[in-house]
């Protein structure tokens, strides 16, 4: 059975290569015309050969189209290539293959005519086709180099404003590290202390605005010169040396400037008392937890 399916396969195989290589002569014979009609209308186009060429050319052709005959009507009468099996009929078509390269590789070119007119004709076609499709790669190169320039002349544009925007951010840094280095100490220590008389002179305008209102709003109580009103102002408590609201608020405040660490200030005569109640009420300042007669101002931060 092996020997019988291998003598099929040997059978297949040859049929395969029968059609195949009947394939290729017919590829072959066709190429060979389609250059004879090419030749045919270079010669009219071009100058009409003599009548020795073209007697041949004819007869070249009436040859090709009575083989090209034969050669479909065998391929017409050859039986189609069909297996069940898939896989048989890959390594059949490889095997076929195989065979019809081997075959290319074993035939020789030919030329078209042997006339010296008929192969000058077709070498002047072939130039012209030749020269032709020259032209088109020689147009598209142009094409390419112009677009190529332009390319590049945008990409020198970019690159000479890149270079100005570095030439100006250099300058830039060079004139911030000559300010840096013309900046010393001694100017610091100026800038500082002007900083501080200016914060002083803001301070004692705001005190004296701030005396200024307590002096309007709030004022000392009147002490009366006679013998009989100074008996008054015994009885009510009122002590001659009694400072103003400012002056208690000043008092405060520089303790607490003063001596962070402790900052209560101990309340004596010349502190009225309306005046303490009021700044205790308003939350201004604070009684010292133990002592009484301590207060300090009240941390408003």
């Amino acid at each position: 059975m092996s020997k019988r399916r291998r003598g099929r396969d040997v059978i297949k195989v040859g049929g395969i290569l029968n059609r195949r290589r009947l394939v290729v002569v017919f590829r072959s014979q066709a190429n060979i015309l389609q250059s004879m009609a090419e030749l045919r209308a270079a010669e009219h186009a071009a100058a009409e050969l003599s009548e020795a060429a073209q007697a041949e050319l004819l007869e070249l052709c009436e040859e090709q189209f009575s083989q090209l005959e034969k050669l479909q009507n065998e391929i017409i009468l050859s039986e189609p290539d069909y297996c069940e099996n898939l896989q048989e009929q890959s390594v059949n078509r490889l095997i076929a293959t195989e065979a019809e390269l081997k075959q290319w590789l074993a035939v020789e070119p030919k030329l078209l005519a042997a006339n010296s007119e008929v192969l000058l004709e077709a070498g002047k076609e072939e130039m012209l086709k030749l020269s032709s499709e020259l032209e088109m790669v020689a147009s598209c190169y142009e094409a390419k180099t112009e677009k190529l320039r332009e390319t590049k002349e945008l990409e020198l544009k970019w690159l000479e404003e890149k270079k100005q925007v570095l030439l100006a951010a250099s300058d830039h840094a060079e004139r911030l590290q000559l300010d840096k280095e013309k900046i010393s100490e001694q100017s610091i220590l100026q800038d500082t202390k002007a900083k501080i008389h200016k914060m002083k002179v803001y301070q004692e305008r705001l005190m004296e605005c701030l005396g200024d209102v307590l002096e309007k709003h709030v004022p000392l109580p009147q002490i009366e010169s006679s013998t009989n009103k100074k008996k008054k102002n015994i009885e009510l408590g009122i002590n001659e040396n009694l400072i103003s609201l400012n002056e208690i608020l000043e008092v405060l405040m520089n303790k607490v400037l003063s001596t962070p660490h402790d900052t209560y200030v101990t309340i004596d005569d010349t502190f009225w008392p309306p005046y303490i109640e009021m700044l205790l009420r308003y939350g201004i300042a604070v009684r010292h937890q133990e002592n009484h007669f301590k207060i300090r101002l009240e941390t408003f931060f």
